[in-house]
């Protein structure tokens, strides 16, 4: 199989939407329209329909991801000490961990490969913050406090200059990157996607909390790694503060949500150990089929594919 393509099939293709870069360049914009803020107008009604229509687009390839992963998930512990076990055991062991892309971008990587590798990563950014925001609507108390402590760090607390989205931004302006839909791989599309679905439809809020969750485990190593590219690249302290901080401080948010978080849902409904358990694997699948398909393109030249025949 090439790099990058275990997702390709996944999802309902039609004529409008053929294949999987399609598919995800269509839910991206519909994404990005319905998220924005707007004002009242007169259409609103075909507004409606057309979110009814792209909803059953988008979940039929949430199902269909649901169903490719069930094997993974099978045997997944639903008493709270044996599920945060196997939880945790995925930072070492879970898809696209410990891929070498990182170790690379930290020692080896041109200024422009990570110019393209971190212009990829901003169009396919979903956005933390309000991802949590989104998720914690309705959740027990225990949870949703550790959501909002959660919340409130991506807010840098109360102040702006905090605020790790607009750091991230100034990352990108500063390095002059100019992200689109159109010039991003459909596999970084395809994460943003998958999280915004899970945040933003109810029946997947505990993959929504899995997911994120496994954000803040993984996470730490290889932004600490871009971190260190950057530097080596002669990078601003601007452009690498928000890599740096996420390599400390995601490891404490961890920490946190997994004791505030995960213990106490599970402990409530053990039923619900499986979901979480999905949107994790979930998120980190999409997270491996990114590295491979960056890989495939950074190293085209310096390290040429070798495809096995199927």
């Amino acid at each position: 199989m090439f790099p990058g393509m275990r997702l390709a099939r996944l999802g309902a293709f039609s004529p409008e939407f053929p294949d999987a870069e399609m598919l995800h360049q269509g839910l991206a914009r519909w994404n990005r329209r319905r998220l924005a803020v707007a004002k009242p107008h007169a259409d609103w009604t075909r507004e409606v329909s057309e979110n009814a229509r792209m909803l059953r687009i988008e979940g039929a390839f949430v199902e269909a991801f649901r169903e490719h992963i069930a094997p993974l998930v099978s045997d997944v512990p639903s008493d709270p000490d044996g599920f945060i076990a196997w939880f945790e055991g995925l930072k070492d062991s879970g898809p696209g961990q410990w891929d070498p892309l990182f170790d690379w971008l930290a020692g080896d990587a041109s200024l422009e490969q990570m110019k393209w590798f971190l212009t990829q990563e901003a169009a396919g950014e979903a956005g933390f913050d309000d991802l949590v925001a989104m998720t914690q609507v309705k959740l027990p108390a225990r949870p949703k406090m550790e959501l909002a402590r959660n919340y409130w760090d991506e807010m840098g607390r109360g102040h702006m200059g905090g605020m790790h989205g607009p750091m991230l931004d100034r990352t990108v302006d500063g390095l002059g990157l100019k992200p689109s839909i159109e010039g991003t791989c459909w596999q970084s599309l395809c994460l943003a996607n998958t999280l915004t679905a899970f945040a933003t439809t109810r029946r997947y809020t505990y993959h929504a909390v899995g997911a994120l969750g496994a954000v803040e485990l993984t996470a730490p190593t290889r932004v600490g790694s871009v971190a260190e590219g950057l530097k080596r690249l002669g990078c601003s302290p601007e452009q690498r503060k928000y890599f740096q901080l996420h390599a400390a401080l995601d490891i404490e948010h961890s920490k946190a949500w997994n004791a505030e978080a995960l213990i106490p849902l599970v402990e409530a409904d053990p039923g619900c150990a499986r979901y979480i358990a999905e949107g994790a694997i979930m998120r980190l699948i999409c997270g491996e089929q990114c590295f491979e398909t960056y890989r495939a393109h950074l190293w085209a030249h310096a390290h040429p594919v070798v495809y096995a025949a199927e």
